[in-house]
């Protein structure tokens, strides 16, 4: 079992930043991929980025978020992070933390790769 518990969620205007984070509990951090997706109001939820597990050497990033947005982990903490940069009204969504079961050297983008879900943290930009 893992636990995950985001925070850093909250209201932001247009073009301003914000750092989530994760905090993980339960199963070796160090072993496990871990993502980030969203949610928002009416949408499907979509991936948001990805990082390997052990040295976090390999991240990925969906479509709207490339360039803006930056996943990390410090493995010594437990702690999974999401940095926002340059936020748009459409970035508005529920942001919840994931981890896989999978530890190798990939990280994944589908929401079937991963098997544990934090409850989620509210981020809104005011546009």
């Amino acid at each position: 079992q893992v636990q995950l518990v985001e925070s850093g969620g909250g209201l932001v205007q247009a073009g301003g930043s914000l750092r989530l984070s994760c905090a993980a509990s339960g199963r070796t951090f160090i072993s496990t991929a871990m993502g980030w997706f969203r949610q928002g109001p009416g949408k499907e939820r979509e991936f948001v980025a990805g990082i390997n597990a052990w040295n976090g050497g390999r991240t990925g990033y969906g479509d709207s978020v490339e360039g803006r947005f930056t996943i990390s982990r410090d493995n010594a903490k437990n702690t999974l992070y999401l940095q926002m940069n340059s936020l748009k009204p459409e970035d508005t969504a529920i942001y919840y933390c994931a981890a896989s079961t999978a530890s190798g050297s990939f990280f994944y983008q589908t929401t079937l790769d991963y098997a544990y879900w934090g409850q989620g943290t509210q981020v809104t930009v005011d546009s």
